[in-house]
């Protein structure tokens, strides 16, 4: 249920699909213009790559796993890895660094600003060591802390060899948070130097090699070729239990791919590694003062999708439709959310440090406005469509029409606070900006303590839906996911309110305007991608590869012409500021 996330991530190619002259345009642009749609298109197009590779990922693992004992011991085991990953590498740590790292080169303090990035680099290698090693010798406890039967559910069961299963993967992938951690302070460096394309592209790095090296692990752990082996991997045995080992060893590599592919840029743009390492440093503190409320604060989403798996692990496949239909969700949030949020941190730290608050004003506004219109019509379009992309994506090998069914519910309830995801990510960083770490950190925190008992209470009344012999617990999974998607969006309007408060005003009015004619455009899109999507499922009838791809392709190619069509009778200003970003790019390549 994460992404890989949040990034996770949720943060989401080799650098030949990256121009880097078109970094340098980027470098060249940002202090003049504050161009965040130009540089987010950058981050965009890197991160699209990066999630279908993430989603031919999760569909060998559908294939090959299902939904149940294998991959649900798998995402246990990765759980608490990915929390951490998300903690210090996601938002928590490039957010602290950018702003500080920033306003050394505002004061044009460069030979300070990379002894800073150097003391940073070390002091986190030798803090996330300690972590890992502890966390191979804690595995046990957390997969127990995680599989407890806190309510006393009579249905709720984590069989002991699953248990066992789910601790030796996490104490393999436990090193994966190192890997990523310094690949995202290398991201956080070459974002503030204008480069973009290279560390967006780092989690394509990621997911090609978890691809490729889990795959050749499981071939060779597995004992044999995948037509031979898979009669053995479709049931708990010893062959199958090798080959997700084999994908953990996987990515594992993949956190190392994302970390190396970065370093080479990383030296071309001025850094310095230096073996000198200080917590005292008076950069190095204003960062880990920032940081330290940041962890809390943009690891909220993170620490309730661990919530949801504590809830669903003892539904018998819920953790796999959870975590399936949360990688769908997280699509549209790393393409456009993420895309946006990284683009846009190092021009409000820029302008926060120059004290041009109106145009820190606007450009929030603006990226806000820009998340919501990717954001809106991609939740609206899940929700229509969750059925056929799900079957599209996941339904072949062990994966099967039931899980599917399962999965497309929970995609919807998730897909409900998909815009406040994506919002998220662009408002709370700019706290940061602003050297306010803890307002962010309240909020998350009692949006957490709000999320535990709306979750558990939400998965009971669910579970009484739709009860049967092969749904023994309804659909309490949708009721996990719903969860997270209202506490979402209470999340993100009292951060709104409370950034309202701190620089005035937020443009409210101009924003609300927009989200109110992307809504109805989004609606109407929504009707004609599920009328269509109507027609064609009564029409065919076995669900052949070709027939899922019409199913799901056609629908949305429907979907987007109807938007765009809607979207240009009600004026949709950020649409002509999309178009005018592209074709700037366009021909300056």
């Amino acid at each position: 249920m994460s992404e890989n996330p949040q990034n996770q991530p949720e943060t989401e190619e080799p650098e030949s699909l990256a121009d880097p002259s078109s970094d340098e345009a980027v470098l060249e642009e940002l202090p003049k213009q504050a161009s965040v749609a130009r540089s987010a298109g950058i981050v965009s197009i890197a991160v699209m790559f990066s999630r279908l590779l993430g989603l031919v990922r999760e569909t060998l693992f559908a294939f090959y796993f299902g939904a149940g004992f294998l991959y649900d011991a798998f995402i246990v085991g990765f759980r608490i890895p990915n929390l951490l990953r998300d903690l210090f590498a996601e938002g928590a740590l490039s957010s602290a660094f950018v702003k500080v790292f920033t306003d050394y080169q505002v004061k044009n303090d460069e030979k300070e600003a990379w002894r800073l990035a150097s003391l940073i680099f070390n002091g986190l290698a030798v803090v996330l060591s300690v972590i890992c090693i502890a966390g191979i010798f804690l595995s046990p406890l957390f997969v127990k802390a995680i599989t407890y039967n806190y309510l006393g559910d009579p249905n709720h069961f984590y069989p002991p060899e699953k248990a066992a299963l789910a601790t030796l993967l996490m104490q393999i992938m436990f090193p994966f948070i190192l890997l990523v951690a310094l690949a995202a302070l290398a991201m956080g460096v070459l974002n503030t130097k204008g480069r973009f394309g290279i560390p967006a592209s780092a989690s394509t790095a990621f997911n090609l090699v978890s691809i490729v090296f889990g795959l050749g692990m499981a071939y060779w752990l597995a004992g044999g070729p995948w037509e031979k082996a898979i009669d053995k991997i479709a049931v708990p045995s010893d062959a199958s239990q090798w080959a997700v080992i084999g994908m953990s060893i996987g990515t594992l590599m993949g956190g190392a791919a994302q970390l190396l592919i970065q370093v080479p840029s990383l030296f071309k743009v001025g850094f310095r590694f230096s073996w000198k390492l200080s917590f005292r440093d008076e950069g190095v503190r204003r960062v880990m003062r920032l940081m330290g409320p940041a962890i809390v604060g943009t690891g909220a989403i993170q620490i309730k999708v661990l919530v949801d798996t504590i809830v669903a692990s003892g539904i018998d496949g819920g953790a796999s439709w959870l975590n399936y239909a949360f990688r769908l969700m997280q699509f549209p949030i790393g393409v456009f959310g993420v895309a946006i949020g990284t683009a846009a941190i190092p021009t409000l730290s820029r302008l926060a440090s120059e004290g041009k608050l109106d145009k820190f004003r606007n450009t929030l506004s603006d990226a806000t406005k820009l998340v919501l219109l990717l954001a809106v019509p991609s939740a609206c379009g899940l929700i229509a469509l969750g059925t056929p992309i799900v079957s599209l994506v996941y339904e072949r090998g062990q994966f099967d029409a039931f899980d599917t069914n399962m999965t497309s519910w929970a995609l919807t309830a998730y897909s409900i606070g998909l815009a406040a995801y994506a919002a998220i990510k662009v408002v709370s960083p700019a706290f940061f900006a602003l050297d306010d770490a803890k307002t962010p950190m309240y909020i998350s925190v009692a949006s957490i303590l709000v999320h535990v008992p709306t979750s558990f209470g939400m998965m009971q009344l669910l579970s009484t839906v739709g009860v049967s012999p092969e749904r023994p617990n309804g659909y309490g999974h949708v009721g996990v996911a719903l969860a997270t998607s209202v506490v979402a969006t209470v999340n993100l309007l009292v951060l709104s309110f409370f950034m309202r408060r701190k620089i005035d005003r937020l443009n409210g009015r101009d924003v609300l305007s927009s989200l109110v004619r992307i809504v109805i455009a989004s609606a109407v899109m929504s009707a004609a991608a599920y009328g269509t999507y109507y027609l064609l499922a009564g029409y065919f009838g076995i669900k052949t590869l070709r027939v899922q791809l019409v199913e799901a392709f056609v629908p949305m190619a429907i979907a987007g012409v109807t938007f765009l069509l809607v979207a240009k009778l009600l004026r949709i200003g950020e649409l002509e500021t999309m178009y005018k970003s592209l074709s700037a790019k366009l021909r300056r390549s």
